[in-house]
């Protein structure tokens, strides 16, 4: 019994579980190749930007730089550049005589001389000593020669004395036949193509609009013409009437604008780039300033009633 007993007590024998043979291995998949990647160029923002500035100052240049002759023959800026004249000049009614522009070049700092050459609206029509060889004299004496013309004035003119001259109501025909006047003048007195020529117009009322447009197509016309011809069209008249509009027209994006501008502001001391009319970067190196009138100055005994003026601009080519 005892045996038996101990022989039920034994467990029965456990056989070993069968073996489970391991899953077959998956291989992995080919790995992509990964595209190399493209390391940032050095600068790229920056380039990005400058090329950017470089475009709008571009644009910011050709807004403010006054407009090219129409006539693809020749280059008014590079005329321009080669005219250019920086100094002091005088302007008066009457041409001096060959001894008093000497006497004056060896005993003045002016270096520079305005003509009132051409137009019917010239106060002091009588020249006696404006001729062709003057103006040659007075080149090789050293002196820098700024050719005026007086025209027709505006219908709006203050002066008095200029209103029997005033601009008619074919303004644009009347400005390209003065135009070509004042070319054909120029030329008469050894001034050669290339030359600035500048327009004179007298104070005016500006704020009378229908006035202001028939003046602007006057000049306008005037511009073109002279530049078709060879010239360069410069302007001249006072800071606070036909300056303003001119400044106007460029802001408004007019063509055939003067390629220099002189502007008359007395009572000051030279301000070329400082005239509250004028935008400060627009007609750089295109600029002078008549900051004093009917002044009378004395130079190597002769003495002459003069405008004074400051000069950045281009001025005549002497043949």
């Amino acid at each position: 019994m005892r045996r038996l007993e101990l022989t039920r007590r034994l467990k029965p024998t456990c056989h070993p579980k069968p073996t489970r043979h391991p899953k077959p291995t998956r291989h992995p998949k080919p790995t992509r190749r990964l595209k190399p990647t493209r390391r940032p160029e050095p600068f790229r923002g920056l380039k990005r930007a400058l090329a950017a500035f470089a475009t709008a100052v571009l644009a910011l240049v050709t807004l403010l730089a006054p407009p090219a002759g129409a006539d693809g023959g020749w280059d008014e800026r590079e005329a321009v550049s080669q005219g250019n004249f920086q100094g002091t000049a005088f302007d008066t009614c009457n041409t001096p005589s060959l001894a008093a522009m000497r006497a004056w070049r060896g005993s003045s700092s002016y270096r520079g001389v305005g003509v009132y050459y051409a137009g019917r609206g010239r106060h002091c029509l009588n020249q006696p000593n404006l001729t062709k060889s003057w103006v040659s004299q007075v080149h090789r004496m050293g002196w820098q020669v700024l050719p005026v013309f007086v025209g027709s004035q505006s219908p709006c003119v203050y002066a008095a004395n200029k209103k029997g001259v005033r601009i008619g109501n074919q303004p644009a025909k009347q400005g390209r036949s003065e135009a070509g006047e004042a070319v054909q003048h120029a030329r008469a007195l050894g001034i050669l193509d290339g030359s600035a020529l500048y327009l004179d117009l007298e104070a005016y009322n500006v704020g009378n609009a229908s006035c202001a447009r028939t003046t602007l197509d006057f000049v306008r016309a005037w511009n073109k013409e002279v530049r078709a011809r060879g010239y360069v069209p410069g302007f001249y008249s006072s800071a606070d009437s036909g300056v303003r509009q001119i400044e106007q027209a460029r802001v408004a994006g007019k063509s055939d604008l003067p390629a220099a501008i002189w502007f008359a502001r007395w009572h000051t001391g030279p301000a070329l780039y400082q005239e509250a009319a004028l935008h400060k970067d627009a007609w750089q190196h295109r600029r002078i300033h008549q900051y004093a009138g009917d002044v009378a100055e004395t130079h190597g005994g002769y003495r002459l009633s003069v405008d004074r003026n400051q000069v950045d601009a281009p001025v005549a080519r002497i043949g």
